[in-house]
C-alpha cells in the first residue's frame, strides 16, 4: 500500500474579512492510498500556516514540505514516517505550527492503519482499558446572567457532572468573575465540579495568588493555564501555595516541552491538545511523562469531531484516561463536520469499536465552508 495524495483542507464559517472564534475554522487533511483507503486528520491550529507547511515544495534536506515526504510512502509505517517528517521539517520549527502540521497527518495515518487491519485505533493502541468515558462540558460564557443560566441547565440536563468556562473576557475583571462564577455554582450546586480557563490572563504569580483567593469560595476543580506556559517559575509558585490544582499545556507541543513543563512547573493536570501535540504517535509518550510526574492528563479538546474521535481513542486505551473535554460549540464544524459525532450521553462519551477512527465527512459542509485561496 503506497500513499497516492495529501490534501490540506482549509475550512472557515465567517467570510476571511469577519472575527472568528472558537471552533469556527478547521484544518483537516485526507490522506489517500492506492488501495482506495483513505485516512482522516486534523489540527485545530492556523488553517492557512499549517496548509503552507503541507503544501511547500521543497527548498533543501531539512526544509520539506511534509505531502512530499509522505507520497509514496507506506502508511503503515506511522513511527518512520512521523520522524521522517519530523527530520526533514526542521527548519520549519520543531515545536509551534510545523508540529501541528505533522499531528493532522500522524491522525490520519493510525486511522488507515485501523481501516486497514478492521480494527479500531483504541486496539491499535493496546486495548481499551474503558467502553465509555466521562466527559466535562466547556462553554464561552454570554454576556448576560439569564443567558448564562440556561446555558448551564442545559449544560446539567446532558448529565455532564463536570463544566469549564473561559473565554469572552473572563479573567480581565475580577468582579465581573466572580458574579459569573456566583451564577453558575448557584445553578450547579455544590456537587458539580467546576473550572474555569484564564487562557494565560492573569499578569504574574503575585496577581495569581491573589485572584485564587477571591475566587477560592466558588470550589474551583482546577485553574486552567492562570499564566502563560513559559512562566514556569509562577507556575511553580503557584502549584505550590495556591491550593488549588493548576493545569496547562494545551499550547506545548512533542515529549520535549512537555518533559520541560511538568518539571519546571510541577502542575496538577496536563491537557496536550492531539490535534497539536504531534499527534496520537506522539500524545503516547507525554502520557508516560505525566505517569512519570504524577500529573493527570486531560486532554484539550475544543474544535471538530475528528478531534474528539481521535481523544476518545487515545483516552479509550490509556489506563488512566478517565476525563475527555466535550465542546459546547454551536458551530457547524462540531456539529456537522463528522455526519456521525460521537454523542454525549449521560455525561459520558461512548467508545466506538468501527475501523480506524470511524469518522464520516459531511461532503456538502465541507464544500459549503471550504476556503480556497
Amino acid at each position: 500500500m503506497k500513499i497516492v495524495d495529501v490534501e490540506a483542507i482549509w475550512l472557515r464559517v465567517p467570510a476571511l474579512d469577519q472575527p472568528c472564534e472558537w471552533g469556527e475554522d478547521a484544518l483537516i487533511v485526507r490522506i489517500h492510498t492506492d488501495t482506495g483507503l483513505v485516512g482522516i486528520g486534523e489540527t485545530d491550529s492556523s488553517p492557512a500556516v499549517v496548509k503552507a507547511l503541507i503544501e511547500t515544495p521543497a527548498s533543501h534536506e531539512t526544509c520539506q514540505g511534509l505531502r512530499d515526504l509522505l507520497i509514496g510512502e507506506n502508511p503503515l509505517e506511522i513511527d518512520r514516517l512521523w520522524k521522517k517528517m519530523y527530520r526533514q521539517s526542521e527548519y520549519m520549527g520543531r515545536r509551534g505550527a510545523a508540529i501541528h502540521a505533522i499531528s493532522a497527518l500522524d491522525i490520519a495515518l493510525w486511522d488507515i492503519a485501523g481501516q486497514h487491519y478492521g480494527v479500531p485505533v483504541h486496539t491499535l493502541l493496546g486495548g481499551k482499558y474503558r467502553t465509555r468515558i466521562a466527559a466535562y462540558g466547556t462553554f464561552i460564557p454570554r454576556p448576560d446572567e439569564a443567558g448564562n443560566r440556561e446555558l448551564v441547565r442545559g449544560l446539567l440536563a446532558q448529565g455532564l457532572r463536570s463544566i469549564k468556562l473561559g473565554g469572552a473576557g473572563f479573567g480581565e475583571d475580577l468582579r465581573k468573575d466572580r458574579e459569573l462564577l456566583r451564577v453558575v455554582r448557584e445553578e450547579i450546586g455544590d456537587d458539580v465540579q467546576l473550572q474555569i480557563d484564564l487562557v494565560g490572563r492573569w499578569r504574574n504569580y503575585p496577581h495569581a495568588l491573589a485572584q485564587c483567593e477571591a475566587l477560592r469560595e466558588f470550589k474551583l476543580n482546577w485553574i486552567e493555564e492562570p499564566l502563560p506556559s513559559d512562566d514556569t517559575r509562577g507556575l511553580a509558585h503557584l502549584a505550590e501555595r495556591s491550593g488549588l490544582r493548576v493545569s496547562g499545556g494545551e499550547g506545548l507541543a512533542t515529549r520535549h516541552e512537555f518533559r520541560h513543563f511538568l518539571e519546571a512547573s510541577r502542575p496538577a493536570i496536563i491537557q496536550p491538545d492531539i490535534t497539536r501535540c504531534g499527534g496520537i504517535s506522539e500524545m503516547r509518550h507525554i502520557y508516560e511523562l505525566a505517569q512519570l510526574h504524577g500529573a493527570q492528563l486531560v486532554p484539550h479538546g475544543f474544535s471538530t469531531g475528528i478531534l474528539l474521535a481521535a481523544t476518545v481513542h487515545f483516552l479509550a486505551a490509556s489506563e488512566f484516561g478517565e476525563l475527555i473535554e466535550y465542546s459546547q460549540s454551536d458551530s457547524p464544524l462540531f456539529r456537522g463536520l463528522v455526519k456521525n459525532l460521537l454523542p454525549l450521553e449521560d455525561g459520558h462519551v461512548a467508545v466506538p469499536d468501527t475501523p480506524g477512527l470511524g469518522v464520516v465527512l459531511d461532503e456538502a459542509l465541507i464544500e459549503r465552508y471550504r476556503v480556497r485561496p
